[in-house]
């Protein structure tokens, strides 16, 4: 019985370390159909008030930005 056991082992462990070259096939690969991405300040503000920015403004959204995370610093929001 032990025999038995311990050539199972040795087989798991023997199957285990073999590994198969993985291949992509230049045939079979597919290029995604979606729609590309836009601009974040393309996008409006969100309707709850948390940014404050014009559509399209690139300047107007940094600012907003920045504001945000002078917002998220603990040393900043403490001695203001």
């Amino acid at each position: 019985m032990k025999k038995v056991l311990f050539f199972v082992c040795i087989a798991f462990v023997l199957s285990a370390c073999g590994e198969r070259e993985q291949v992509v096939d230049q045939q079979s690969e597919k290029r995604y159909q979606g729609k590309r991405d836009g601009k974040p300040w393309d996008n409006s503000p969100l309707d709850y008030g948390s940014g404050k920015w014009s559509k399209g403004d690139r300047a107007s959204w940094e600012t907003q930005l920045k504001t945000r995370q002078l917002g998220q610093s603990e040393d900043k929001r403490i001695y203001q």
